[in-house]
């Protein structure tokens, strides 16, 4: 396996926000409402959930980096070239020799219709972490850790998983985004029963609907909130689509309305929200304006085509909140 020397990010030192986990090519069509089979142009865009979730990050100031697996082909350079044109350090991310990088294609069927088929054979680098590969030294310094349930679907990443989350020893902030996708699983059992394995091994836990309703078995979502809470996570966040999120701890339940918007792609509205979940956490905002930030952020990359392209700055966030950077830098302070 060969490495990238750091670029960006964190590589004067730990990074605020570390992921781990999924990385591809999305390939998403110039053409809005049409099959695939009759599309005739497309878009390369960085792709795969965590990867995006510190591209999220990086844009609204955050040092970040990325673990994660690659092909040794044109796509894994071009996933180099992409992270560090976003400020993503890319030290952690290796290619291995005879997988080819991951590609993704959609469909783009506004509002709320967006087909995804992933192309991730014979097996998707990003499940080739190996434990003793790992900077355990750098898991445990950086201030986030964000990593998702695709990496317990497979051998030898669930086994890394578990290595950087033993690392971490419940460090906060330690994040699980729930981030279920089925075609990655047998069947959504399996996946609950990963997922309820490791709960305990982790503080925040960040799903929507359905990816709750595997891990808890309810959609209701106070009661998985609470599941997810009883579990062993300090902060259960549900994404709730039209009606919003809510956001539970032991002692605080806070609902945050949903921000208009006319979705043009909704792909990447989830981890726009992630990589905002952590800007929040980690300036030690109340849960409230927290969740109202990274819902916003989410609303802004819905309105957009691309995924890692379209994440917001702070100012594109705060303009769409009606806020001013006064106000921002002043609740920083608090």
């Amino acid at each position: 396996m060969t490495s990238s020397s750091a670029a960006g990010g964190s590589a004067g030192g730990p990074a605020e926000v570390l992921t781990m986990g999924r990385v591809g090519v999305d390939v998403y069509p110039l053409q809005v409402g049409v099959s695939l089979r009759e599309v005739e142009t497309f878009g390369k865009y960085l792709g795969g959930s965590p990867t995006n979730v510190a591209v999220a990050a990086a844009r609204l100031g955050r040092s970040s980096a990325v673990i994660t697996r690659t092909g040794a082909d044109p796509f894994g350079a071009f996933v180099h070239d992409a992270l560090r044109g976003y400020g993503v350090d890319d030290r952690h991310v290796i290619a291995v020799p005879g997988l080819p990088t991951p590609v993704t294609f959609c469909e783009i069927r506004p509002p709320d219709d967006f087909p995804l088929y992933f192309y991730r054979y014979p097996k998707a680098p990003d499940l080739e972490i190996l434990p003793e590969e790992l900077d355990l030294e750098a898991i445990a310094a950086a201030r986030l850790f964000w990593t998702t349930v695709t990496g317990l679907s497979a051998e030898p990443s669930r086994s890394a998983h578990l290595a950087a989350w033993r690392a971490r020893g419940r460090t906060p902030y330690t994040v699980l985004d729930l981030d279920y996708r089925p075609m990655f699983w047998p069947d959504a059992e399996q996946a609950r029963e990963r997922v309820r394995e490791v709960l305990g091994q982790v503080t925040v836990a960040v799903g929507n609907l359905d990816e709750a309703e595997m891990a808890t078995g309810t959609r209701e979502p106070r009661t998985a909130g609470r599941a997810l809470l009883e579990a062993g996570v300090e902060l259960a966040v549900v994404k709730r689509g039209p009606d919003g999120v809510l956001g539970m701890t032991a002692t605080e339940t806070v609902e945050v309305p949903p921000v208009p918007v006319e979705v043009v792609n909704g792909l990447g509205a989830g981890d726009a929200f992630g990589g905002a979940l952590c800007h929040g956490l980690l300036a030690g905002w109340p849960l409230e304006r927290t969740l109202r930030f990274a819902n916003a952020a989410g609303a802004i990359v819905a309105g957009r085509l691309a995924c890692a392209p379209a994440m917001p700055t702070v100012d594109e966030v705060l303009d769409v909140l009606g806020e001013g950077r006064n106000a921002y830098e002043r609740a920083g302070d608090e």
